[in-house]
C-alpha cells in the first residue's frame, strides 16, 4: 500500500484538458472564419530590465560547469480544480537566469569547443491568429490566456537565441543518448526530467550551484528588494486604515493581499494574519479567526514584485491600539532580541550570529518574567534549549526570490558560514506561549509576538530595508491610532464601492 501511494506520488501531474466538457466542437466554417482579417500584432522587442545581470549569471553558471550540458526548466501551470489552473510563478532558478516569466520554458546551455557555451531559450511558439488553436486551446490559446511571446520575440527580450518548443524533444533526445554530460535541475518538470533518469550528484552540484549563486544580492536584487519593502510597508498602512472596520483576520488578509497584485505580482508567501491565540502557531493562514479588542495582530506578510523578489516583514499590533502590561512585557523583550540579532549583522560573523545573540537575550527575559523553570544559562546549553519551548524558531533566513531563498546550499556555506556584503536576511524574533502551556503564568497565555525587519549586509555593517515601518512600542501605538484615523482602504481610495 506504501509503495502504491508512493508512486502515485512521483506519476507526473496529468495535464487540464485543452477543451472542457461544455464545449462544442466548432464547425471548420467557423475555424476558417477565425483565422482572417487580424492585425498584426506589435512585437515586443525592448531588452527585459536587468539582462545585463542575467546573462552574467550564465556565465558564471558556464564557468562553472564547462564541459556539460545544462538544463534549466521554469515549470508549467498547475491544475486547481478540473480545468482551471493556478496563476502561474516562473521557476525561480529558471527567472534568475533568464528573467523570462512565460510557463513551458526550458533554457538549455550547450558546451561549445571554443570555450564556453551557447544558451538557448525553448518556448512556446506564438503563430499569432493564423492558427485555429489561438481559439481552441483554453490553456494556452491567445484567446482564453493572451499572447505569448513567441520565438523571435523571446530571443530580442532576453538577448537568447530562441527556438519552439517542439524542437526541444529532438534536443533532448540527442543529449539523453550522446556521450555529453548532461545537468538537469530536478523538481520543477517531472516529464523533462524523468528523459534523464534518476536524479543524480550532478543535478544536486548544480542546484547547489545556483543556491549559492544567489547568496550575494547584485544592485538590481537589492533594488527589487526595496521595491517590495516599499510596497509591504503600504499594505500594512492599508490593513491598519482597515482595522477598525475589521471583524476577521480574512479582511486582514484580503486587504493587503489587494496591495500585493495593486504593487506587483501577488503575495510572496501565504499571508499570515493571527490575531490572539493564533499568534502562537507560527505559518497560521487559515485567517479564519474574529479581531477581538484587547487582543494582537500577528501580520507576516510580503509583496512580491513583478521581478518576484519578495520582502518578508512581521509586524505584532494591538487591534485598539494599545498594549496591554503584560502584552507590552512580551513585546518589548522581543524587540531587545531584534536589536542585538541586528547588532550582530556584520560581515564576517557567522550566519547564526544574530541568532546566537537573540536568543540569550530571549532567555534572560524569560528567566526575568519568572516563565522558565530553569535559570536561563542552564537553559542555553545545547543539551537543553529549553527556551525553545517559547521561542521556537531560529530569526534568520536568506531572502530574495524566495521567501526561504537559497534553500539548496550547503551548510557550510549557508547555515554554518559566514554573513558576506550583499547578503539579504530576516531577523525575525518571536515569544509565543501557547494557551495550554502550564509552564507559563496565566497571564501571558495565548500572547504570540513576533517582529521581522529585512536586512542587506554592507561592506560596513548591515542596513535595515524595512527601518521605515514602526516597530518601538509607542510608535506602534501610535501607527495604529494614525492610520485609524486615516479611513479608506486602497480600493476605497481608487474609487471602489
Amino acid at each position: 500500500m506504501l509503495q502504491e501511494r508512493v508512486k502515485t506520488a512521483e506519476a507526473p501531474p496529468a495535464e487540464a484538458p485543452k477543451t472542457a466538457a461544455h464545449d462544442d466542437g466548432p464547425p471548420q466554417a467557423l475555424l476558417d472564419f477565425m483565422v482572417t482579417e487580424w492585425e498584426p500584432r506589435t512585437p515586443v522587442t525592448a531588452p527585459v530590465p536587468g539582462s545585463d545581470n542575467h546573462a552574467a549569471r550564465r556565465r558564471a553558471l558556464s564557468e562553472r560547469f564547462p564541459d556539460d550540458v545544462v538544463i534549466v526548466a521554469t515549470g508549467h501551470q498547475k491544475v486547481r480544480a478540473n480545468d482551471t489552473h493556478y496563476r502561474f510563478r516562473a521557476g525561480t532558478d529558471f527567472c534568475y537566469l533568464t528573467g523570462n516569466l512565460e510557463p513551458d520554458a526550458v533554457l538549455v546551455l550547450v558546451p561549445q569547443s571554443a570555450g564556453g557555451h551557447s544558451a538557448c531559450l525553448y518556448v512556446a511558439p506564438n503563430p499569432g491568429k493564423t492558427d485555429a488553436t489561438f481559439f481552441t486551446d483554453r490553456v494556452s490559446g491567445e484567446l482564453w490566456v493572451g499572447p505569448r511571446l513567441g520565438v523571435d520575440e523571446s530571443a530580442a527580450r532576453f538577448g537568447i537565441a530562441a527556438r519552439g518548443l517542439p524542437e526541444l524533444d529532438a534536443a533532448l533526445d540527442a543529449f539523453a543518448e550522446g556521450s555529453s554530460a548532461v545537468r538537469v535541475l530536478r523538481g520543477v518538470d517531472p516529464v523533462l526530467e524523468a528523459r534523464f533518469g534518476e536524479a543524480s550528484e550532478r543535478d544536486a552540484e548544480l542546484a547547489t550551484f545556483l543556491s549559492e549563486l544567489r547568496l550575494i544580492k547584485d544592485d538590481l536584487e537589492v533594488a527589487e528588494l526595496e521595491k517590495a519593502v516599499a510596497a509591504t510597508q503600504r499594505g500594512f498602512d492599508d490593513v491598519l486604515r482597515a482595522l477598525p472596520g475589521s471583524k476577521t483576520e480574512r479582511h486582514v488578509e484580503g486587504v493587503f493581499n489587494l496591495r500585493a497584485r495593486v504593487e506587483g505580482n501577488d503575495v510572496g508567501y501565504g499571508t499570515i494574519a493571527a490575531a490572539g491565540s493564533h499568534a502562537c502557531t507560527l505559518h497560521w493562514t487559515a485567517n479564519d479567526g474574529p479581531l477581538r479588542p484587547g487582543d494582537l495582530l500577528l501580520l507576516d506578510a510580503g509583496v512580491e514584485t513583478d521581478t518576484l523578489y519578495t520582502a518578508d516583514i512581521t509586524r505584532t499590533i494591538p487591534i485598539d491600539g494599545h498594549f496591554t502590561r503584560e502584552q507590552r512585557d512580551i513585546y518589548e523583550l522581543v524587540l531587545e532580541a531584534q536589536d542585538a540579532g541586528f547588532a550582530a549583522c556584520m560581515p564576517g560573523n557567522d550566519f547564526l550570529a544574530p541568532n546566537v545573540a537573540a536568543m540569550q537575550v530571549l532567555a534572560h527575559g524569560l528567566e526575568r518574567l519568572g516563565i522558565l523553570p530553569m535559570s536561563a544559562e542552564e537553559a542555553l546549553r545545547d543539551t537543553n534549549q529549553f527556551y525553545k519551548r517559547y521561542s521556537l524558531h531560529n530569526v534568520s533566513h536568506m531572502l530574495g526570490l524566495d521567501v526561504h531563498d537559497c534553500a539548496k546550499a550547503r551548510q557550510e556555506t549557508y547555515r554554518y558560514g559566514k554573513l558576506a556584503s550583499g547578503m539579504v536576511l530576516t531577523v525575525e524574533p518571536g515569544l509565543y506561549f501557547q494557551p495550554d502551556d502550564r509552564t507559563v503564568p496565566a497571564r501571558y497565555r495565548g500572547i504570540g509576538v513576533r517582529i521581522e525587519d529585512d536586512v542587506v549586509i554592507t561592506p560596513q555593517g548591515h542596513r535595515v530595508l524595512s527601518a521605515g515601518i514602526p516597530r518601538e512600542t509607542e510608535a506602534v501605538e501610535r501607527w495604529v491610532r494614525d492610520c485609524a484615523g486615516t479611513p479608506g482602504t486602497l480600493f476605497e481610495r481608487a474609487g471602489g464601492a
